[in-house]
């Protein structure tokens, strides 16, 4: 399999597994069956890819003056605005799209940081050691 397909359909994984936690645990966030969230994901890394950096540019200002915290305002309205698109996967209100899209970047930056140091363990596991260069003369 292609090693950019594998990475896109991993970091899909990640975010339906990020999306099915948040509909667990916040109440107001809810989804209707497995189709329902597939789409949902779908919608949501469409937007992270092509909207949300728009929308960065465009309330950079509002988001130095809040010292970063615009950027959470952001992902929640993205969330928002996907549970209103998909017909199966609701999301009641502003605060409940805050509360899941905090559990999403916190599942998302948790997996990551585990595939990371996994990778990196394996690339130290066969990495052959260094060769050893003593001051010490062999006679």
């Amino acid at each position: 399999m292609n090693r950019s397909l594998f990475h896109l359909l991993l970091s899909w994984g990640i975010l339906a597994l990020g999306v099915a936690l948040a509909a667990r645990l916040v109440p107001g966030i809810s989804y209707a069956n497995g189709s329902a969230l597939l789409f949902a994901v779908l919608l949501l890394s469409f937007c992270n890819a092509v909207l949300r950096p728009l929308l960065l540019f465009f309330t950079l200002p509002f988001i130095i003056v809040s010292m970063g915290l615009g950027i959470f305002v952001v992902n929640a309205l993205l969330f928002y605005f996907v549970g209103n698109l998909i017909g199966g996967f609701h999301v009641a209100t502003f605060w409940s799209a805050l509360g899941g899209s905090l559990i999403v970047s916190a599942t998302s930056m948790i997996m990551n940081h585990m595939l990371k140091a996994s990778r990196r363990a394996r690339t130290l596991q066969h990495r052959p050691p260094p060769p050893r260069h003593d001051d010490a003369i062999d006679i």
